[in-house]
């Protein structure tokens, strides 16, 4: 009698990934949420990973001084100012931050749909915290712009 060889282990892998990627897409289409082993680790889920904090906030600074100088479309500052406070809520979350800015910003970016008043009244906040963090930041000599916690 002729040994037979033993089954591949990767044919079955491999059946096994693409039932759970079928799967998963058909959650998805149905509005479910899909998490996978690897998508949740410490940060937010569908997010790029978290820029340092200091960049995070130049870039949320950027993004409120376009907002309130309107300098481009509507449509293209809300982008830029959501695209910061997503931004800059994940690098809070990332480095344990609970300041006033970082509580701003996890407010803001939720608002749907966010008015031209609204940004321009974000912005302004935004401005005024990151102003006053970066104040006190040189009075203490801290190299970032750390805000009081509250």
């Amino acid at each position: 009698m002729a040994l037979r060889p033993l089954p591949s282990a990767r044919p079955v892998a491999t059946a096994l990934r693409m039932a759970v990627a079928a799967s998963a897409v058909v959650a998805a289409t149905a509005g479910a949420v899909v998490f996978s082993p690897t998508s949740v680790r410490g940060a937010v889920m569908g997010a790029p990973k978290a820029l340092p904090y200091a960049e995070a906030v130049s870039r949320t600074h950027t993004a409120a001084e376009a907002v309130l100088a309107g300098a481009g479309a509507e449509s293209c500052l809300r982008g830029k100012l959501t695209n910061a406070l997503l931004g800059l809520s994940s690098s809070c979350e990332a480095k344990g931050e609970r300041n006033p800015l970082c509580q701003l910003a996890d407010k803001a970016v939720v608002v749907t749909p966010m008015t031209l008043v609204f940004m321009r009244d974000t912005a302004t906040q935004l401005l005024a915290l990151i102003d006053a963090g970066a104040t006190q930041a040189s009075a203490s000599g801290s190299p970032e712009p750390a805000l009081l916690q509250p």
